[in-house]
């Protein structure tokens, strides 16, 4: 049985707004699984524990660059916040975003291995990334890049440094851009319904159907009547076919008209959106947290037996 600690609790709650004690119990049903803690949460409290933020732990820049018709994005790690405001590290990031942007490299080891000088160190991109990290005594990594071969044209958006957004697009720029935003701002995670990967969607289904079997069983344990397997079943597929319209782009409530969706939006101005690319710094990572209060424990009871 895994150990529950404040600094898990504290995360499900920063994920989802759930009670602390909620949080705790699912975590405990889910032997410590986060993933599986959160669903569990949102079967029993359903759309309040709904809010799986984009809270993530591990530090670092995302970083865009266009240069001419072609384009970059990329997201470059190192250990803690303080140095994602260093000026060496910011000026790492973005001429890996440049690098990438000019030379289309196939993988990170291709791209370290470019041309690249500063701050004294070089002469490729791998050897200023070691220097600087001697200098400045943190590591870093170029964690992951996409290229824009100028297909379409390009528009990007920063939310500082840690939300990075690239739409392609044909017509008006301006439109482009604040779709650039609304994307950083609403994180789609797709262009359509229909463009949904499918494991989320089966996920999402499985969800409406645990909260269906729960209410199903709160019903009974009541005396109240339950209600048909037909009329389950559509309210289950009706909450997927919301999930689908909320995670999807087009279908979104424009950020900065709410009475109109983004595809309403970019079809009033003559504007198409083929595609877009989200990097959330750390996204996916997970790092560790000390428990420091278990860390201290720890360390008392091995001073006491070493006495």
């Amino acid at each position: 049985m895994a150990a529950i600690t404040a600094s898990m609790v504290a995360e499900l709650r920063g994920k989802t707004d759930a009670p602390m004690m909620e949080c705790k119990k699912a975590l405990t049903e889910a032997e410590g699984d986060m993933v599986k803690a959160e669903e569990l949460l949102r079967v029993k409290l359903g759309s309040k524990a709904g809010k799986a933020a984009a809270r993530v732990t591990a530090e670092g820049v995302v970083a865009t660059s266009i240069e001419g018709a072609a384009g970059a994005l990329i997201e470059v790690n190192c250990e803690t916040d303080f140095v994602t405001k260093n000026d060496s590290f910011l000026a790492l990031a973005n001429a890996a975003a440049s690098l990438v942007a000019k030379h289309n490299p196939a993988d990170v080891a291709a791209l370290s291995a470019l041309a690249y000088e500063q701050d004294g160190f070089g002469p490729t991109l791998e050897d200023v990334r070691k220097g600087l990290i001697g200098k400045i005594g943190e590591n870093m990594t170029f964690r992951r890049f996409k290229h824009f071969d100028g297909s379409t044209k390009l528009a990007s958006y920063l939310h500082g440094t840690r939300i990075g957004v690239v739409v392609e697009f044909d017509g008006e720029e301006v439109a482009a851009k604040d779709v650039a935003m609304h994307v950083a701002a609403m994180k789609p995670v797709s262009l359509s319904s229909d463009q949904v990967p499918a494991e989320l969607v089966e996920r999402e289904r499985s969800v409406a159907a645990a909260k269906a079997a729960e209410d199903a069983a709160v019903a009974t344990a009541a005396g109240k009547p339950v209600q048909s397997a037909e009329i389950v079943a559509k309210r289950i597929e009706g909450g997927v076919q919301k999930f689908l319209k909320e995670v999807s782009l087009f279908n979104q409530p424009f950020v900065k008209n709410d009475k109109q969706t983004v595809e309403q939006m970019l079809k009033a101005v003559g504007t198409t959106v083929k595609g877009f690319t989200l990097y959330v710094v750390g996204e996916g990572i997970e790092k560790k947290v000390d428990d420091f209060a278990a860390e201290v424990a720890a360390q008392v009871a091995a001073a006491k037996q070493a006495a």
